[in-house]
């Protein structure tokens, strides 16, 4: 699995076997901390890149939203996230009630899991993937085959034809990719939900939904409401409305059926008070959003082409990361990076482990990590 972490097994006094499925699985690396990198290195001037956050973080709406914060800290919040929901519905033109929200998206691809998946189920994603597509189906005793992407690190059809050959509870197609960057345009977005097993629910992550849309990139929801089988489209506020902190995501479901079924499955309170009153005035919004996305967007095709120009080879990408081939064991290139105070992602999945996956910083960070890769090289 993708984090390349080891299994641990109980075997003091008092012990305890746990399910195999979950007794299996490895934990998923979520990447180091400022002050752990700092501590550990003393470096004092770190470039945190590997988790994909927007450097230049949210709104000053969503700031301005916490005005009574000792109400928000003492009464639970409203379970149903009433507020979001329908900023989410006005914002989407989604209904309301086929909205649904999550403590970050990923609780809702862990919901869906929870809900929908039984022990020998078959779910396909891709190879490499976002590690929790994998490792929430597993823990419920699903089979996970990973579709390849093209030699070019692109999209591969005819590899998703015959993927969705054979009978499959669920597709999980994360659009633009995670690690990779790229994204299906629509219409090859289309053949590969018309390729999709007539049983299977199709999950569409779109987390970097905002540095991708355009023209080329394809409406999923019109595409989708032509089909006769559960749906839902994942999205998140982690990336481009820069607030990873408060672990928000939502989803755009086929049916409130479908909801009611994640409804069923979630913690009462699984959004926070802060969180709901932070994460609808960022919606509301949208003119920071465009324009801290625009700049993003500009930067990446700066980083791009100095990666390039020092001879690397790096995949498309509609994010606000890129991949690249590093040429050398990534592992040990990430670790040589942080004592340059500079912290990125080294992909650890098998035919991977020489990638590096970068986020998109300021411009101060991203020379601070091309200053420190052209110091670390080992070629």
């Amino acid at each position: 699995m993708s984090n390349g972490a080891v299994a641990e097994h109980a075997t003091e006094p008092g012990a305890f076997a746990c399910r195999p499925e979950v007794a299996a699985l490895p934990r998923y690396n979520a990447g180091l901390s400022v002050a752990a990198v700092r501590s550990r290195y003393a470096v004092e001037r770190i470039a945190k890149l590997a988790s994909n956050e927007n450097p230049e973080g949210c709104s000053p709406h969503a700031i301005a939203a916490l005005t009574d914060l000792r109400t928000l800290l003492r009464d639970y919040p409203d379970a149903p996230s009433t507020a979001i929901r329908q900023t989410i519905s006005e914002l989407t033109g989604w209904p309301a009630s086929q909205v649904v929200v999550g403590n970050g998206s990923e609780n809702l691809i862990e919901m869906l899991c929870l809900a929908l998946l039984n022990r020998g189920d078959r779910v396909v994603t891709q190879n490499p993937c976002f590690g929790l597509h994998e490792l929430y189906s597993v823990a419920m005793g699903a089979t996970v085959d990973k579709v390849d992407f093209t030699a070019g690190l692109d999209f591969d059809l005819a590899a998703w034809h015959a993927a969705c050959a054979r009978p499959a509870r669920m597709l999980m197609i994360a659009n633009p990719s995670n690690p990779v960057g790229c994204a299906l345009n629509g219409p090859d977005f289309e053949r590969v939900v018309a390729m999709a097993p007539p049983e299977a629910v199709l999950l569409i992550d779109e987390a970097y939904y905002e540095y991708a849309v355009g023209p080329a990139f394809p409406d999923a929801l019109a595409v989708l409401q032509r089909q006769q089988r559960p749906w839902i489209v994942l999205r998140t506020l982690s990336k481009a409305y820069g607030l990873a902190g408060i672990r928000l995501g939502y989803g755009l479901a086929s049916s409130a059926q479908l909801v009611d079924a994640l409804e069923r499955v979630r913690t009462p309170f699984n959004i926070n008070a802060v969180a709901q009153a932070v994460a609808t005035a960022a919606l509301q919004d949208q003119a920071y959003m465009q324009a801290s996305v625009q700049r993003t967007v500009q930067t990446r095709a700066t980083l791009r082409q100095a990666l390039e120009q020092d001879g690397y080879v790096v995949a498309p990408s509609h994010t606000n990361f890129l991949f690249f081939d590093a040429q050398e064991p990534a592992v040990a290139l990430a670790e040589r990076l942080l004592g340059h105070g500079v912290i990125v992602k080294a992909w650890r999945e098998p035919g991977f482990e020489s990638f590096i996956r970068v986020s998109i910083g300021t411009d101060a960070e991203c020379q601070q990590f091309l200053s420190a890769l052209r110091l670390t090289r080992s070629r």
